[in-house]
């Protein structure tokens, strides 16, 4: 690991918000494209290759979901004693070694229980690298800048994420029709590997270091902006489990523009209003934000039209793009320094919403059909905003 000298240790204070962030937003572009390009096809690959029903689906889209939040206070218990880089390292190659297992479910003869096995060790692989390389990144991202600019950090790390979702649904969809699930694993092998040298070249910050503090204190500090965010969440995990069953079930084509949509509507809202929450209050910008999301929710479930259904996933993907660093300002401030990535790794483990959201709403497209994912995220929504008041009551300085 890179020996962070005193004068880098003070960067911080002098470093711009481009140069400090811009690396960590291209490691990770690169890393969440290896998940974002995967998640369309993965039930069209299941449901359509293998043969397995909605709820299986949701399973192995929400696996790595949920693999990502039981590991995530772990991840920020490494970024805070051993340094952001470290966890960064460590879960780069995890992600790219997923890329294995997809290619080996694809490849693999025999029986299709057996394909399903080899692409969940794969699914659980990939949640062990994303909760490692998106908690360093993060704490990293705070480290170079300052603590002072968490929010910075929290909206730039987001435009990367679903920038990569935005821009990696289309991608693997080509991919998919081109080359098959093949394409698909040496995709994710692939991308990570080029994430892999920047965080090699990019030097470590120093590790918070402190007392390590039990989970449940941790949570017991950020639970409620957490709950927010995991609401907000659910249309996300639905349109990334259901929405490309749901434009075939009905005869549409181009799902992966819906997605496109999405990624490309929050990263743009992110870009133009990232000082939003700082200059009009991260409740008030939260709640506009969860009126939006619900709106865009309802046009896809009632959507008579791709047209209607692409305006509702740009209007979720609008909603939702504020929610994380407002939340996140918040959380993050209910703690101290030493335990900021414990704070951060916790907080956004919330997004279990993402594992959960598949195989509970997979249970209920067999009865109502795959666009009740959208009114479930609808409510989930309005859910978040009932609760918005107790949040606005925490300490937000």
């Amino acid at each position: 690991m890179t020996v962070t000298t005193p004068s880098q240790m003070n960067q911080p204070a002098t470093r711009s918000a481009v140069s400090g962030l811009a690396p960590l937003v291209v490691i990770i572009l690169l890393s969440f494209s290896s998940i974002g390009a995967p998640l369309p096809v993965l039930s069209l690959y299941v449901h359509n290759e293998l043969g397995f029903d909605a709820f299986t689906v949701g399973l192995v889209i929400g696996l790595q979901s949920l693999v990502t939040v039981l590991t995530r206070h772990w991840a920020g218990g490494i970024a805070d004693r051993r340094g952001p880089k470290a966890a960064a390292l460590a879960g780069v190659p995890l992600t790219a070694i997923a890329g294995i297992f997809y290619l080996a479910s694809a490849w693999m003869p025999g029986a299709p229980m057996h394909r399903l096995g080899i692409l969940l060790l794969g699914r659980i692989m990939l949640g062990f690298g994303e909760s490692l390389f998106l908690t360093g990144t993060m704490t990293w991202g705070i480290g170079r800048i300052g603590a002072a600019r968490t929010g910075r950090v929290m909206a730039w790390q987001g435009i990367a994420i679903y920038a990569a979702f935005g821009l990696g649904a289309p991608l693997g969809l080509a991919i998919y029709g081109a080359q098959g699930f093949a394409g698909i694993g040496f995709l994710t092998m692939a991308l990570p590997l080029l994430a892999l040298v920047v965080v090699w070249l990019l030097p470590a910050v120093a590790a918070p270091g402190g007392d390590r503090a039990p989970f449940y204190k941790v949570v017991g500090l950020i639970w409620r902006p957490g709950t927010i965010l995991m609401l907000a969440t659910v249309p996300f995990g639905g349109m990334a489990a259901f929405l490309p069953l749901d434009y075939a079930a009905h005869g549409w084509a181009h799902a992966g523009l819906a997605m496109a949509a999405f990624g490309v509507v929050y990263t743009a809202v992110r870009l133009v209003g990232s000082h939003w929450p700082d200059t009009h209050g991260p409740v008030r910008m939260v709640g506009i934000s969860l009126a939006i999301e619900t709106a865009g929710q309802l046009l896809l479930w009632l959507a008579p039209q791709p047209g209607i259904a692409l305006l509702g996933a740009a209007l979720t993907g609008m909603g939702f793009s504020l929610v994380f660093p407002s939340m996140g300002v918040i959380a993050t401030k209910q703690v101290p320094a030493s335990q900021r990535g414990r704070a951060v790794g916790n907080f956004v483990a919330f997004d279990i919403a993402v594992g959960l959201t598949g195989p509970v709403v997979g249970l209920l497209t067999g009865a109502f059909g795959y666009d009740v994912a959208f009114l479930v995220g609808a409510i989930a929504t309005i859910g978040a905003g009932v609760l918005l008041p107790a949040v606005g009551r925490m300490k937000a300085e």
